[in-house]
């Protein structure tokens, strides 16, 4: 006779084991968990593209202070120059003749670091501050969970 229940039991069906089931609110706290990661990715995300943002203008700007500084010392040495040779092209007296050859001068380099400057600030306006991947990814990702809930 007990040979006869072990067959039973072995022919039956066998149950799901519990491990195998899991409860609903199990599944609602895996997929806080998993959005939690989720959303923990994209900012980490952001954080990367914003620090990526911040090196390239620091690294712009102390180029450009560099650069500054160099063409400031290089700037006074070749308006001195200049102005002196522009002095001789004049007949008036010397002192007037060194008058107009620093201010000719002088504007010529107003205006060209002037168009310098316009033409830099142009470039940095032109890129973008905002991390337009991680953004994106994030509306993607808000709209797959729209989707899913």
């Amino acid at each position: 006779m007990a040979d006869i229940e072990k067959r039973a039991a072995a022919t039956a069906p066998a149950a799901p084991a519990q491990a195998d089931i899991e409860s609903l609110p199990a599944l609602f706290g895996r997929l806080g968990d998993d959005v939690m990661k989720l959303l923990d990715t994209k900012l980490s995300l952001v954080k990367v593209e914003l620090k990526e943002d911040a090196t390239v203008y620091a690294r712009g700007g102390a180029m450009i202070g560099v650069g500054a500084v160099l063409a400031t010392v290089g700037l006074a040495l070749l308006n001195v120059a200049i102005a002196f040779f522009i002095s001789t092209l004049f007949t008036y007296h010397p002192p007037l003749n060194y008058a107009l050859g620093f201010l000719i001068t002088s504007v010529v380099y107003l205006v060209v670091g002037g168009l310098i400057m316009i033409t830099m600030k142009k470039r940095l306006a032109a890129r973008s501050p905002v991390p337009n991947r991680s953004l994106e990814e994030l509306r993607k990702d808000k709209q797959w969970l729209k989707n899913e809930i």
